[in-house]
């Protein structure tokens, strides 16, 4: 069967998780988030989740093949029969190639940026509120939750995150154009990547990504060919 698969890519605090759950919702298609996966693999002792821990446990970096090897773990399970959202994967060209060739040929992918200025994106960042629970996430120029503190979802308590800092926001940006925004040419030449405007209300972002995804038929490894489509 073939699976409907969307990636999200998009500088820090551009709104990829809030779409992501939106449009998980409306496709009844999973979330994948390489933190979670991360953070999963390594409570369950999998081999790759022992071989990540024993890297975060040393001080060092989780490398490409552990994380590469995380996600296809994950979507083979029964929830991803039908597609998934890939949200922080891939990161880099390497983990995209790698990616590319875990696709069964009539998968359908369909890569879309949330671009916004980043003028913009550090206010977003810096009043950004996450749930520590459910992960739902709320920001005090756009979302507001009802109750100071308090998510509107599962009642448990709101925290900003670590690296929502001032002086951390400019060097995650920075991060984001050396190694990420390669990922725009790539896709771009393989004929799945499009662009939607983040600056737009969330709801009108979520109604033309589900435009994108429900409407157009993207390229896929069979059309084309694996290695000419993600050369």
């Amino acid at each position: 069967m073939s699976r409907r698969i969307v990636i999200l890519l998009g500088a820090p605090g551009a709104g990829k998780g809030t779409q992501a759950r939106s449009i998980m919702r409306e496709l009844s298609i999973p979330q994948i988030s390489t933190g979670d996966v991360l953070r999963d693999a390594i409570a369950r002792n999998t081999p790759m989740g022992l071989a990540a821990k024993q890297k975060l446990e040393a001080g060092e970096l989780v490398s490409d093949d552990i994380v590469n090897g995380i996600v296809a773990d994950r979507i083979q399970q029964e929830d991803c029969r039908k597609g998934f959202i890939l949200d922080g994967y891939p990161r880099t060209v390497q983990q995209a190639e790698s990616f590319n060739r875990q696709m069964p040929g009539d998968d359908q992918l369909f890569v879309i940026e949330i671009a916004v200025d980043t003028a913009k994106l550090t206010d977003r960042l810096m009043g950004r509120w996450l749930c520590s629970n459910c992960g739902d996430i709320y920001n005090v120029h756009s979302r507001i939750p009802k109750q100071e503190g308090v998510c509107d979802r599962c009642g448990n308590r709101l925290v900003h995150r670590s690296d929502d800092q001032e002086h951390l926001i400019g060097e995650r940006f920075r991060a984001y154009q050396a190694q990420t925004y390669p990922l725009v040419e790539f896709y771009r030449k393989a004929g799945v990547y499009h662009q939607v405007n983040g600056s737009q209300p969330i709801t009108r972002i979520t109604e033309e990504i589900l435009s994108l995804v429900g409407t157009l038929a993207p390229m896929t490894p069979a059309s084309k060919g694996r290695d000419a489509k993600f050369a």
